[in-house]
């Protein structure tokens, strides 16, 4: 329910399904095209304020003395996470040419449904251009939740980004992007000041992968973080961040994701990423890149070939520095469990129960529950 593969760039024609189930071939081309719609239903019920009703963000969880924390029961029923996809491809062309576009409605506009782009992005010969994921994440290893969010510390980014994509044998590859820059930066201690994008974000991933035992991506990113202000000037620091990933076949056809993630900087990868939180400033008034920690696993259990099951926990954790209010975003845990009946081949009921834990600067926390249930149909697989 949790679908990022589909979305993912892939070396040379690689696609997840080798018989392109879905795709339809446009007369008189040797083109491929395959719209799919994934509408989806999210009911959630939470003892107590969440935060947010629609998802499940545990940088939002109010903490002891925060009005918002507590109120009562809180039900909800949203349907942001519902999708419209569109897939081209042309296989037999030099390059394998692919044009991808995806979107759901989780976006920043009023309304009910305000539109959100989440990918659109053309291929060919190993060059990806447009938006999709950066080459810091490895979207292969996000656990299958029932909850649109997903774990705190995932590394997630969608970004406007040129690739490079290349397979080097049979097991191994390389990819190399420049990306979208964007200096979040806590200025709290000079309200005026706000960050600046001197140069792209750059980074690169190589990957392991063998089909019986499944796979592992090293990762890095490199980003250059200013700021200006009246107060603090003009000054800048250097960010970078490594992470660790992989995904295992264990019994049957069950499997286990993990992922390790340090580094300076580098907040703005992070899933939990809801405040600036990439550089604040020392006792001295100069910026300093803030130390970041995340780790996160899922395992997946299919009980038989309609029922499955994954539990997931992520921990994320921030090294706060000196400028920084006692307020600010220091620790959270994520945990869930979930339950799926793929009651048909398109559609698909989740029940799942997360919890979620927050600790603020100053040692202040919070502590969350909800109960969701998802409803997910797919017209075309």
């Amino acid at each position: 329910m949790r679908d990022e593969q589909q979305a993912a760039p892939r070396p040379e024609d690689l696609t997840l399904d080798p018989k392109y189930h879905g795709f339809a071939h446009i007369p008189n081309t040797d083109v491929l095209i395959k719209f799919n719609a994934k509408p989806r239903t999210d009911f959630t019920f939470d003892p107590q304020n969440t935060g947010d009703d629609n998802r499940f963000v545990t940088a939002k969880i109010p903490v002891h003395g925060d009005p918002e924390q507590g109120g009562g029961t809180v039900t909800n029923i949203n349907a942001k996470g519902s999708q419209l996809r569109v897939d081209v491809r042309a296989p037999t062309l030099p390059g394998s040419p692919r044009f991808y576009y995806e979107n759901d409605f989780y976006g920043s506009g009023s309304g009910e449904f305000p539109y959100r782009i989440r990918h659109i992005y053309g291929q060919i010969y190993g060059i990806i251009v447009g938006q999709t994921f950066s080459v810091f994440e490895d979207p292969d290893v996000w656990p299958d939740t029932v909850d649109y969010e997903g774990p705190n510390s995932a590394v997630f980014a969608r970004r406007p980004l040129v690739r490079y994509q290349r397979k080097i044998g049979d097991e191994w590859q390389l990819n190399l992007g420049l990306e979208q820059p964007e200096s979040e930066i806590d200025t709290s201690i000079d309200t005026a000041a706000h960050g600046v994008n001197h140069a792209p974000d750059g980074g690169f991933n190589v990957r392991w992968e063998n089909a019986d035992i499944g796979h592992v991506q090293f990762a890095t990113i490199l980003r250059d973080i200013a700021v200006r202000g009246p107060t603090v000037g003009q000054q800048s620091t250097f960010g970078w961040g490594l992470n660790l990933s992989g995904v295992f076949n264990t019994v049957g056809r069950d499997s286990l994701q993990a992922q390790l993630t340090y580094g300076e900087g580098i907040f703005r990868y992070v899933n939990d990423d809801f405040v600036n939180n990439d550089a604040a400033f020392d006792h001295h008034g100069d910026i300093e890149a803030i130390p970041y920690f995340g780790g996160m696993f899922g395992y997946s259990h299919h009980w038989a070939d309609d029922w499955r099951s994954t539990v997931s926990y992520g921990y994320a954790h921030l090294d706060n520095t000196a400028s920084q209010a006692g307020t600010a975003y220091h620790q959270t845990d994520y945990a869930s469990a979930n339950v799926i009946w793929q009651l048909r081949r398109r559609l698909a009921v989740g029940v799942e129960g997360l919890y979620g834990h927050k600790q603020t600067k100053d040692g202040t926390d919070g502590e969350v529950w909800r109960a969701t249930v998802g409803v997910m149909a797919s017209i075309f697989d």
